[in-house]
């Protein structure tokens, strides 16, 4: 019987219980669990955690619409030794070898959340191949190393300084990424260890070689795992952290409540298409006292007639600097950053977006400003955008 073991410890110090923080929507530890369930090679998936927070988070995958695809996963418990600070992985394995039954065990870090279900169907079968032992994931590197001796020289380690190779000619080297091991629970008993033997080296898709272990590294993975498809769009459309009290809602024009596009009729003259649900979003926005506008990098009349139509209370048109302006609005108004939401889809929003309590980002905006959000709507640009951000900000008003 093959099983994957999955150790996750709420005692995290970098990042606080990061293993259910948020990623794309969903828990940190969703996406191997995920992965290793979907694998065809695996009967059970068992997740061993000190934390009760993160046993209840777990146990709710094998609930609603993803019940089926979850329903190898079980949760059990690992000592407060095994999850120290301290204690090292293979401490928590040995722990898990000693109390339960299995042929082999593919040990999975959560803090991998690239790894897909191909990733390890692959893995085990190259795990089977004649005179392998034990098997580890890696990604190809492709730098030029150098060491340092005693006296402080360097020289290259991998490479022939006077005839630098071109990548495609470059071998390069593999570096472990940390998301999978393969062994037999034999094996891991007899060395004490996750890898031995004779091991082979699965390679993994260069992207993956990121793992989180700073807040830093949850940016870039979670642009990573949208550039390389690994979120549906129903899934990216979640909130990142909890809805502040909102004081002031202020929206980028086009790409946010138009669709982006230009349209011209046959006399040259411009035309936008605007949602009316966002309208009735602007709407319940005013019933509640909350301040709203548009801050726009363009100076056309078009914009400034629907923030009319929409009785907005700021139209910020032609603006180059939009963090100095949204700075600016918040004085004038007496509103701290932190209670003010910002919706807006391009680079150039990316920065107030960062600065804002909410910052929010439509379903076809830039990656790099999604992964920056902490709210991605399931609508895209010009299709009510604001009235579904407007809806949660309501609700958890309401809380």
């Amino acid at each position: 019987m093959n099983v994957a073991f999955i150790p996750v410890r709420g005692g995290s110090k970098s990042i606080p219980l990061k293993n259910i923080k948020p990623i794309c929507g969903k828990p940190l530890v969703y996406w191997t669990v995920k992965a290793a369930c979907q694998c065809k090679y695996i009967d059970v998936v068992y997740i061993a955690t000190d934390s009760d927070k993160i046993k209840e988070t777990v146990e709710t995958f094998k609930c609603g619409d993803e019940a089926e695809i979850f329903s190898k996963a079980q949760v059990i418990g690992r000592s407060a030794e095994s999850a120290s600070d301290t204690a090292s992985t293979e401490f928590a394995m040995l722990e898990f070898a000693a109390n339960y039954e299995f042929d082999n065990v593919i040990l999975v870090q959560a803090t991998s959340p690239m790894l897909t279900a191909a990733d390890l169907d692959s893995g085990f079968e190259l795990f089977n191949t004649e005179g392998t032992d034990s098997v580890l994931s890696v990604v190809r590197q492709y730098r030029f190393l150098w060491d340092k001796d005693e006296k402080g020289n360097v020289s290259p380690s991998n490479y022939d300084v006077f005839h630098r190779p071109r990548r495609q000619e470059f071998d390069g080297y593999m570096m472990e990424n940390g998301a999978f091991y393969i062994s037999s629970k034999f094996d891991v008993l007899k060395y004490q260890n996750r890898v031995s033997g004779n091991i082979k080296a699965y390679e993994m898709c260069e992207d993956s070689a990121f793992e989180i272990d700073e807040p830093s590294d949850w940016i870039i993975i979670e642009a990573l795992m949208q550039k390389n498809g690994l979120v549906e769009e129903k899934i990216i459309a979640e909130e990142k952290k909890d809805v502040p009290e909102i004081k002031m809602f202020l929206t980028d024009c086009d790409g946010c409540l138009t669709d982006g596009g230009m349209y011209y009729s046959e006399h040259g003259d411009e035309l936008k298409k605007f949602n009316t649900r966002d309208g009735m979003g602007f709407a319940l926005l005013h019933g509640k006292g909350i301040i709203t506008g548009i801050v726009t990098s363009e100076s056309v009349d078009l914009n400034r007639r629907r923030a009319e139509k929409l009785k907005l209370d700021i139209f910020e048109a032609g603006c180059k600097d939009k963090v100095y302006a949204v700075k600016r609005l918040c004085e004038q108004f007496h509103v701290e950053l932190e209670n003010v939401a910002y919706m807006g889809d391009d680079i150039n929003d990316l920065d107030t977006i960062k600065m804002v309590g909410l910052g929010c980002a439509p379903a076809d905006a830039m990656p790099q400003v999604k992964a920056a959000a902490d709210y991605v709507t399931k609508a895209k640009g010009g299709r009510g955008v604001i009235r579904e951000v407007v809806e949660k900000i309501l609700q958890e008003a309401s809380k």
